[in-house]
């Protein structure tokens, strides 16, 4: 019997010692919160009518190209297809903050952004059997080879933007993010006419994305993701190639963006 009391009496304790770890654990992962993120910053920049800030960001960008008439015409032999790819890329920039609302911001961000756009244009070939003995190319034995087409572009961007924002809870906001955005080529048109698929200079184009916004002691972090849609035509039909000039009707950018605002 007494060994059981002994018992009974550990089984009280451990509940007591397991209810204090809790309450402590409780009341310390607020605190460790509050030095990792910062709870105790007021922002002041939320309250300035003008902030600023900087972002990196990394972009995966391609073309959207549509076939002309010509590419279904029948006595079209010597395009099979074009499939333009996603290609990496990375921008930078300055971000101009006028506050109009406490929930709804008016942004200015210029940026120059670095692009590499591949294209894959496939091309009739006559058809080989394979027979052995003979090094039959996959692309021989598919009716077409493929070959690769890359250009390359270095861009000044000047987007204007508004942003909606939550309401701050605790260290964070979430937020909504939408505008236009124009855009020029930093090379010369004739440059540009020396690259496999040849576009024009000047864009304009939309975005809309969303992020949060985290508080820390003396800034704010901001990641984000926007997508963005060129909407004019950039195709240069008069200084491409006879190949592919007449079977493309037109080429408008698109893309999906990371930012890492910092304020």
């Amino acid at each position: 019997m007494q060994t059981s009391h002994f018992r009974n009496q550990l089984h009280i304790r451990r509940t007591k010692i397991g209810f204090l770890f809790l309450v402590v654990f409780g009341i310390g992962i607020p605190g460790f919160s509050q030095g990792l993120f910062g709870l105790t910053s007021t922002s002041g920049s939320d309250d300035k009518v003008l902030s600023y800030g900087f972002f990196l960001a990394g972009h995966n960008a391609s073309y959207q190209i549509r076939y002309s008439e010509e590419f279904f015409d029948p006595s079209n032999s010597e395009i099979h297809s074009i499939y333009p790819k996603f290609s990496p890329g990375f921008s930078l920039g300055f971000t101009g903050i006028l506050r109009l609302h406490d929930q709804v911001n008016l942004l200015l961000t210029p940026k120059i952004a670095f692009y590499e756009y591949r294209t894959d244009v496939n091309i009739y070939t006559p058809v080989v059997d394979q027979t052995d003995g003979i090094d039959n190319t996959v692309g021989n034995s598919l009716g077409y080879t493929t070959e690769e087409a890359v250009t390359e572009a270095t861009m000044v961007e000047i987007p204007l933007l508004f942003k909606y924002r939550s309401q701050r809870f605790n260290n964070t906001r979430m937020y909504f993010i939408g505008g236009a955005s124009y855009q020029f080529r930093t090379k010369s048109q004739d440059e540009a006419n020396l690259d496999p698929i040849v576009t024009t200079g000047q864009d304009f184009a939309i975005e809309a994305g969303m992020g949060f916004e985290i508080y820390f002691k003396y800034f704010k972090f901001a990641p984000e993701i926007r997508f963005s849609h060129g909407l004019n035509n950039i195709y240069y039909a008069e200084k491409n190639s006879a190949e592919i000039r007449d079977v493309i009707s037109s080429i408008r950018r698109k893309g999906i963006t990371i930012y890492l605002n910092f304020q």
